[in-house]
């Protein structure tokens, strides 16, 4: 599992780890019931705190993208095609909106958007 913590970024660390470790389930990097690293072990590689790691975890846990089994570590869990889909939706939505402000501060209207957008996806 492949993990880079940047502690100048404005994103908490326990969000990027989530983000990261989420992008990879949903990206089948890490695979269905595959163990992930013990908080304790994580934490020591990243040289973060236990309980930055137990909160992105956690996070992940909530959003049923993990599970925890007593005494055995967390796995991934089974993947949820609907709440990869939403999640990959709304992180559209946001770069949406960015492009329809940006647009809105330059006067480009809709429909120069949707031609950008025309093209692509590969249309004329």
């Amino acid at each position: 599992m492949d993990i880079i913590i940047d502690n100048s970024a404005s994103l908490p660390i326990y969000e990027q780890l989530r983000n990261q470790i989420r992008d990879q389930i949903i990206n089948d990097v890490l695979a269905y019931d595959e163990q992930l690293p013990s908080i304790r072990v994580l934490a020591k590689d990243l040289s973060i705190s236990i309980m930055t790691v137990k909160k992105a975890y956690d996070a992940l846990e909530t959003e049923g993208f993990i599970v925890t089994r007593q005494g055995k570590g967390s796995f991934v869990a089974e993947k949820n095609e609907n709440v990869a889909r939403e999640i990959l939706q709304k992180e559209i939505e946001a770069h949406m909106e960015a492009v329809v402000a940006i647009a809105q501060d330059y006067g480009i209207d809709k429909k120069e958007i949707v031609a950008m957008l025309d093209i692509f996806f590969g249309g004329e």
